[in-house]
């Protein structure tokens, strides 16, 4: 056991947020804290870190253990650039560095003892700085900046010029390189595109520490975390086993926990019932088993009503009126910024009931593609059409179509002027705001209440096209379930951009992917999607190959929306079943050909350093620890074993990966 939160409580004011809370983390495990918004999770990380005092209980760390912790908000004020605050991480490595350079001139200019002693102290040193990586140091920050999506040009900014979301990814580089034993991460996704999400799931599944996590990427708790630890109604519950794992089982007590305390309610009932009729009867037998099973009844431990989540949005989506087959249909779509061309040529084609997830990094351009089509941004060619009877309803992640001066209430009554005050109310009750909450001034909101008025306007809309941009943004993962049912039901249309995974996983019949000013499409959803992005990026190359560069951008594999031909889906399946093969066959070459490499790489690296070590080994020796010429040709030999080794290293690494 590494980390202990031993019946851990805190309230605030008469609210107790928690409540005996109770788990333990072993050495190497990855961990997640789930819970409703306002559950104690960023609390309880907190008084693990001592920044907050428990009520009562204790945590418990194990001995000489460090632990590092990346909170939502960083203040990063320091005046370094990006690169040199991440240096600054492997300071100790620096100075070892410095010391042991010092170190090669003063051996040049002493003999006998002396240098004796200062050759000691030299692979000692060279011994400790090889085994804390200290010839990788330079290439592991590289890593950590390029995973992070910080470009080479990015590493040269000064940090006071950053925006909140680049300074936090700047603090989890510092983390994630300081290599603490155990890790807490407060919503380390939230300021990083699908690339850097990998990235990271990829670094903390084999990271070597204990990590324990705060996140609403379900996606990304699926892929790292092999624990979750529950927080509701201020109670702690353990399931081992990943988010999938976790909700399922979740489902299954909450289930039993309800069927039981039903059954026993309804035996209650029954009793209650059979003793009324003996007592009823007047007679001194039937009174005495009336008498006997209200002992009987009264031994009972009666089981408490299963609480249920109070604090869920209600929502129901429904058109007013269904649309024609074909809903959105765009043609050459082209828009640039200035010098920043966004993309060309797009082609989109949405069909009635379709639900298309639009994906891609950030800066792609996925949000102006909402915008133009619902005229918030021009565009710079193409052509747009609806279908008919087509209604859109839009909700955007910056809620730019709500009124800052307004109040909830005034928001949903101008807007819906038919609507009874009662009505009004009910609505907003759904979406949690009650009471004088419904005359709060937008403007004060936070950005999950934001998000909430504007899903209740949505809901209003009754629209058969929801143009959803970030719809998940700042809801806890209990309110983006109920989304997802409500859109998995919703019989309209829906297009939407998201970089939560889990939520297009389970909402997507379809994904177009933004990447290189073109789109490439995907009939499934986002497993089908990581399944045949090899494949599908491959096909556009070889097709941009063959016709060049003024090619159309609009490729789609698992189905090529082109303008014109008789079949554009047809010809996309076949097209790409072609590509399949061939691709394949390339692909199995290229990885014979990176085995091979890997193999001598390896081999190679194996022969360095067995050399490695036998210099050290004979450095100890008494006859040539006094053998200054000898030990300078060694310690030469050695260098140039290292600076070989870190080359092999990096080439390893790409290779490996």
């Amino acid at each position: 056991m590494i980390l202990a939160c031993q019946n851990i409580s805190k309230a605030f004011g008469v609210k107790e947020v928690l409540k005996d809370i109770q788990f333990h983390m072993e050495e190497k495990e990855k961990v997640a804290l789930v819970g409703i918004n306002g559950a104690g999770k960023s609390t309880l990380l907190k008084i693990i870190m001592q920044e907050e005092s428990a009520d009562s209980g204790q945590v418990v760390l194990s001995k000489d253990r460090t632990i590092g912790y990346l909170a939502q908000q960083q203040d990063v004020t320091f005046t370094h650039t990006i690169y040199e605050e991440l240096l600054s991480v492997k300071q100790e490595l620096i100075d070892m560095e410095q010391k042991i350079r010092e170190l090669e001139q003063q051996m040049d200019q002493v003999e006998g003892e002396e240098l004796t002693n200062l050759l000691n102290t030299y692979t000692r040193l060279n011994h400790e700085f090889e085994i804390k990586d200290g010839y990788t140091y330079k290439s592991e920050i590289n890593g950590v900046l390029k995973g992070l999506g910080f470009t080479e040009e990015d590493q040269n900014k000064q940090i006071s010029t950053l925006s909140g979301g680049q300074k936090t990814r700047v603090a989890l580089g510092r983390l994630l390189l300081s290599k603490p034993d155990i890790i807490l991460l407060d919503e380390p996704t939230n300021h990083l595109d699908m690339n850097s999400i990998h990235w990271l799931e990829m670094y903390l599944s084999t990271y070597s520490g204990a990590v324990l996590i705060v996140s609403h990427d379900r996606y990304f708790l699926d892929k790292v975390v092999t624990k979750v630890v529950e927080l509701e109604f201020g109670r702690s519950r353990v399931y081992n086993g990943n988010y999938s794992y976790y909700a399922s089982k979740r489902e299954e007590i909450r289930a039993a926990q309800m069927k039981a305390y039903l059954n026993q309610q309804a035996e209650i009932k029954h009793q209650e019932e059979v003793i009324a009729k003996l007592k009823s009867y007047n007679r001194e037998k039937s009174i005495k088993r009336a008498e006997s099973r209200e002992k009987m009844l009264d031994r009972i431990e009666v089981l408490d009503k299963p609480q249920e989540v109070r604090d869920a949005m209600r929502i129901q989506l429904e058109p007013e009126i269904e649309s024609g087959h074909d809903v959105l249909y765009i043609e050459h779509l082209s828009k640039s910024f200035g010098s920043n061309q966004l993309f060309h040529d797009l082609m989109i084609d949405v069909k009635r009931g379709e639900r298309v997830a639009l994906i891609g990094n950030n800066g792609t351009g996925k949000t102006t593609i909402l915008k133009i089509i619902n005229h918030q941004v021009p565009k710079d060619e193409g052509r747009i059409a609806l279908g008919s009877r087509v209604k859109i309803g839009y909700y955007d992640q910056e809620h730019q179509m709500l009124s800052p001066e307004k109040t909830i209430f005034d928001e949903i009554s101008d807007t819906y002027p038919s609507l009874t005050n009662t009505r009004i109310r009910n609505v907003l009750a759904a979406f949690l705001f009650t009471g004088e909450d419904v005359f709060k001034q937008i403007k004060d909101l936070s950005g999950g209440e934001r998000g909430r008025v504007s899903l209740a306007k949505l809901m209003l809309s009754s629209a058969n096209l929801l143009i959803l941009d970030e719809p998940t943004n700042h809801l806890d993962i209990t309110s983006k379930e109920i989304l997802e049912s409500a859109l998995t039901s919703y019989t309209g249309t829906v297009l939407y951009v998201s970089h939560d995974r889990y939520f297009i996983n389970k909402t997507a019949t379809r994904i177009l992917d933004l990447t290189d000013h073109h789109l490439n499409e995907y009939k499934g959803n986002y497993d089908y999607y990581l399944e045949k992005k090899d494949l599908v990026e491959a096909a556009y190359a070889n097709q941009q190959g063959r016709t060049g560069d003024n090619a159309s951008a609009n490729v789609t594999t698992a189905g090529i929306s082109e303008s014109g031909g008789a079949d554009p889906m047809q010809a996309s399946q076949d097209s790409a079943s072609k590509a399949d093969w061939k691709s394949q066959k390339e692909e199995q070459a290229k990885l014979r050909k990176k085995a091979n490499d890997l193999k001598k790489l390896e081999t190679a690296i194996e022969e360095l350093e067995t050399r490695s070590q036998a210099i050290d080994d004979e450095m100890c020796q008494p006859e040539v620890a006094t053998n200054s010429a000898r030990c300078m040709e060694l310690v030469k030999e050695k260098e140039s074993i290292q600076t070989e080794l870190e080359k092999l290293y990096e080439e390893w690494e790409v290779l490996a990966e």
